[in-house]
């Protein structure tokens, strides 16, 4: 494989990502599918954001200057300049290595290298994980060639951009992947139930408020029958634990943070989660039913757009975090851990809409954007 890093190595493909996990995962994915097929691959990130890790050592990773827009006409101008400086070292970065095409996964960390290969004419495809068009992925997707898409009708997208979506899925975790063919049972008569919360890597404080709540109105039968998985800030735990533990649950495991995420989503009859775009395809990848809470500050409230396409096809329960009371969801639960069909629907529908082949389809993508003429590749 010729090395990416030497000038003249026509072919690599060039990923720019934010450094969170939400951007960061998918990028990854998509390296990992394109150098089995015989692509080298580099990254390029901001300064704060993460390689890949050891796994992926041979990706070599580039930094350039990014940032968001600050607060106040300061922090906009330190910004925009940051954001300027990123740009000359996003050009040239792209004259060394002169890639065959620019993958953006959104984040602004991706709008200098994105923006530098539209200028320079080079294929450029744009991957958007959640049902709203991010913010740096809108101020791109007019010279981008493609648009790939986890949800279906993403929404701030204009009528001329279009013809450019296909849609992919969004890529998880190899582990997570592997967790596709795992059967669900949904818990009938006296069966334990298997109840997964989880609130982002840090917990959600929402949940260890209303959780333990509303487990405690539930009738003493039910309770005795669940098996609750709870992650919490650590600075919850100990509050979660001393309002948990005296409910006669048949079953408690309180972490801050849980390792073994693909095993708990595979043994789980229900998730109570928030709504953000890896969660979404971990879920619907696995097949879940889920309770959905999206985090009301979301940018665009686009864990909201995202919640809402799933409960459109039946396979999780939308509840908006101000509805999210002890008695609702006690009231919700109560329903569902004594209807398993409803409970098998919402799984089937899960599975249906997921996929556990987003990667392979982002790498389609990208190769078939390679594959057409140059003069349709061309950037206007």
């Amino acid at each position: 494989m010729a090395n990416p890093t030497t000038p003249g190595a026509v072919g690599t493909i060039m990923l720019a990502a934010g450094g969170t996990g939400g951007h960061m995962f998918p990028a990854e994915a998509l390296a990992r599918a394109l150098l089995a097929r015989g692509r080298s691959v580099t990254l390029v990130t901001d300064r704060r954001g993460h390689a890949f890790g050891d796994s992926l050592a041979e990706v070599p990773v580039h930094r350039i200057r990014a940032a968001s827009p600050g607060a106040g006409l300061i922090g906009k101008l330190k910004a925009a300049v940051e954001m300027a400086l990123g740009l000359l070292e996003a050009r040239a970065l792209l004259r060394r290595l002169r890639p065959a095409a620019v993958v953006g996964f959104g984040g602004y960390p991706s709008v200098p290298t994105v923006y530098a290969a539209i200028q320079a004419r080079v294929p450029s495809l744009l991957h958007e994980q959640n049902a709203v068009l991010g913010r740096a992925n809108r101020m791109l997707i007019a010279g981008a060639k493609r648009l790939a898409v986890a949800f279906t009708g993403v929404t701030r997208v204009s009528e001329a951009d279009r013809a450019k979506i296909i849609r992919t899925g969004n890529p998880v975790r190899p582990a997570i992947a592997a967790q596709r063919d795992a059967d669900y049972q949904a818990p009938e008569g006296e069966s334990p139930v298997r109840l997964l919360v989880m609130g982002g890597s840090q917990g959600a404080r929402v949940f260890s408020d209303i959780v333990p709540q509303a487990l405690a109105l539930l009738p003493a039968p039910i309770r005795a029958r669940i098996h609750l998985s709870q992650q919490c800030r650590p600075e919850d735990l100990e509050a979660a634990r001393a309002a948990l533990s005296g409910l006669g649950l048949g079953g408690l495991t309180l972490e801050s943070f849980f390792r073994d995420v693909p095993d708990r989503l595979a043994a789980c009859h229900l998730a109570i989660t928030r709504a953000g775009a890896s969660t979404i395809a971990e879920l619907t990848c696995v097949g879940r039913p889920a309770i959905l809470v999206p985090y009301p500050h979301a940018t665009d409230d686009h864990q909201t757009a995202n919640a809402r396409q799933l409960a459109e096809v039946g396979a999780a329960w939308l509840v908006p975090q101000p509805d999210f009371t002890a008695q609702a969801l006690a009231d919700r639960l109560s329903a569902l851990l004594t209807d398993p069909a409803a409970l098998r629907a919402a799984a089937e529908a899960a599975r249906a809409w997921g996929t556990a082949l987003a990667a392979d389809a982002l790498a389609d993508a990208v190769l078939a954007m390679l594959a057409t003429p140059q003069a349709e590749r061309a950037a206007p």
